[in-house]
C-alpha cells in the first residue's frame, strides 16, 4: 500500500514512515511537474530503506 502512495503522493511516504522534515522538502520538490519523478524515486528508495531497517530490528530483538 505504501508503494502506490510513493508513486502517486511522494511526500505522504515520509510522513508515515516518521520523517515529516523530509517530507516536507519532497512536497517542495513535489510541486514542480518535472520534480515528480525525483520525489517518487526519493519516497520509494525511503520506504525501502525503512522496510530493510525495520527488517534488521527485528532479527536483533530475536536473537
Amino acid at each position: 500500500m505504501r508503494l502506490i502512495i510513493a508513486l502517486i503522493l511522494p511526500f505522504l511516504v515520509f510522513f508515515t514512515i516518521g520523517k515529516p522534515f523530509q517530507g516536507i522538502i519532497c512536497l517542495i520538490l513535489q510541486i514542480t511537474l518535472i520534480g515528480w519523478i525525483p520525489a517518487a524515486i526519493w519516497a520509494v528508495y525511503a520506504l525501502s530503506q525503512y522496510n530493510t531497517d525495520k527488517k534488521i530490528s527485528e532479527a536483533h530483538m530475536s536473537d
